[in-house]
């Protein structure tokens, strides 16, 4: 059976996508080139589905949401509030998996980070 072997894109709407560009590579350091290729570093990616009425992806209206791992959570989310981004205030830990936070984008997407354990 032939199998995917990663991730190879994300892509959004943005009402303007030079801006909403610009925001991940000042406020989360998504170094990304003119097309867009950006090389992560090596790591654990989570595929999973979840209940169509969830409010965990913030909007009822976002029906996917983006996961970034980080090695600071900490640091990243005060990172984040430095440069007035719209931090939620909460944290969650989840034993033996690591640290959760989220941001929301100027276009109101809910974005997740996550240090794992």
């Amino acid at each position: 059976m032939e199998r995917v072997l990663g991730i190879g894109g994300y892509f959004l709407r943005a009402t303007n996508p030079a801006a909403l560009s610009a925001w991940y590579r000042d406020c989360l350091g998504l170094d990304a080139d003119e097309n867009g290729l950006w090389s992560q570093e090596s790591g654990p990616t989570v595929f999973a589905a979840f209940e169509s009425g969830t409010d965990y992806f913030g909007s009822a209206a976002q029906q996917t949401m983006l996961n970034f791992r980080v090695r600071d959570l900490d640091a990243m989310l005060a990172q984040l509030r430095a440069k007035g981004a719209d931090v939620a205030e909460e944290t969650q830990d989840m034993e033996g998996v690591g640290r959760f936070g989220w941001v929301t984008d100027p276009d109101g997407n809910r974005i997740e980070l996550w240090q794992p354990a």
